[in-house]
């Protein structure tokens, strides 16, 4: 393709495909990317390169089965899944988990989160070319992995949620374990964050892949990618759920303005120390009881009546939302999960556009995306403004 500049100047623009299979992207994703020399003039992003079904898959099942099956939805935010689907299951049904079971689910769910963000630090130190930090992010985050071993038995999808409560209680001596991890995890986080503060780290980042506060409210972006660029949102403390309004004053909602990669990744190392001093309030204050309900958890399904709600979290990557509707014969008639990187995707194009091609790894992995939690079949023609529409029998074919 050819253009012309302000002065006349005739240049060439070139099209040409980053992926959706490409050894700087860690998921399938597609990016037609069109520049001129290095420089981005602009970006298509294309999914559906990982489409599973799981939505018309879980109006097929019972919903016990369906618990198990939103689980997988992602392994890093496993626990996140399962939490927003039970919150709604149980708001139809009008059961109340024991407030033992809310701090365990919270727990868990703070660990997660560290879990994720290392993992993340990990894959951003990868795509700068400093493998050393790669491996150290990696090797604290094992840590955590072990944490949910002990706890759970199961180090990536845990099955800790039930109707009416959670599966696994947590004894005094694993309470111990759990502070000198979080004792040793600190001192580990705080050498990650020297090293992300290294002059040549700080310049690789900085100004790469902005999005300013304007554009990322109008885009709809959440999570950190969101408060990367200073807005002020967290599920956490704007909705609370589980025992997070016990726990509004153990943490602070990280923001920063700038907006770029390395503002990103700064808002998860701060997040990292306030997932710790969520943790330790959780122990202090973890209530005495009974982890779940005293009743079968297959009655208190059958008793789940026909009705829907939304329910809403704060996962690692940002606000999860799963809208439930029970059909009151122990099943789903739906089930819609809009998961953070649906939202976050979006911002890839205005933080792209002005980028070199070099930034192009560096700047898809600062929103932390996971394609295989995205992808969802919305077919639509921008050339012919022609849409599709996917009914549930087709997309049981596929």
């Amino acid at each position: 393709m050819t253009g012309k500049t302000g002065d006349g100047e005739e240049t060439r623009r070139l099209r040409f495909p980053f992926g959706p299979i490409h050894p700087a992207l860690k998921e399938p994703v597609s990016l037609r990317v069109t520049v001129r020399k290095e420089e981005i003039l602009d970006v298509e992003v294309a999914l559906g390169h990982v489409h599973r079904g799981i939505e018309a898959l879980a109006e097929n099942r019972n919903l016990i089965q369906t618990l198990y099956l939103v689980e997988r939805i992602c392994g890093i935010c496993s626990h996140s899944h399962t939490t927003c689907f039970i919150q709604g299951l149980e708001e139809i049904g009008g059961i109340t988990p024991p407030d033992r079971a809310l701090y365990l689910r919270t727990l868990i769910f703070e660990l997660e989160r560290i879990h994720s963000h290392l993992f993340l630090l990990g894959i951003m130190a990868y795509e700068i070319g400093f493998d050393t930090l790669f491996m150290y992010a990696w090797y604290a985050r094992e840590s955590i992995l072990d944490l949910f071993e002990m706890i759970t038995g199961n180090r990536v999808h845990h099955s800790m949620n039930t109707i009416g409560g959670v599966r696994w209680d947590l004894q005094p001596h694993m309470a111990e374990k759990i502070e000198g991890a979080m004792g040793r995890l600190r001192k580990s986080i705080q050498q990650i964050q020297q090293a992300f503060q290294d002059k040549t780290v700080e310049k690789r980042l900085s100004d790469v892949g902005v999005l300013v506060c304007k554009e990322a409210r109008e885009l709809g972006v959440v999570g950190p990618t969101a408060r990367g660029s200073g807005v002020d949102m967290d599920v956490r403390r704007d909705h609370p759920y589980a025992a997070y309004n016990d726990l509004k004053n153990a943490f602070d909602v990280i923001k920063k303005r700038e907006g770029d990669a390395y503002a990103r990744t700064e808002v998860r190392i701060l997040e990292l120390y306030e997932s710790i001093n969520i943790i330790h309030q959780i122990l202090e204050e973890l209530p005495h009881g009974s982890i779940r309900s005293d009743e079968n958890v297959l009655r208190l399904m059958r008793k789940i009546p026909e009705g829907e709600a939304v329910s809403l979290v704060e996962a690692p990557r940002g606000e999860l939302l799963h809208y439930v509707r029970t059909n009151g014969r122990e099943g789903l008639s739906r089930l819609k999960v809009r998961t953070p990187t649906i939202p976050n995707v979006q911002g890839l194009r205005p933080m792209l556009v002005g980028c070199e091609i070099a930034d192009v790894p560096v700047v898809v992995a600062s929103i932390d995306p996971c394609m295989a939690c995205a992808n969802r079949i919305t077919i639509v023609n921008t050339e012919s403004d022609e849409v599709r529409v996917v009914d549930i029998s087709e997309l049981r074919r596929s």
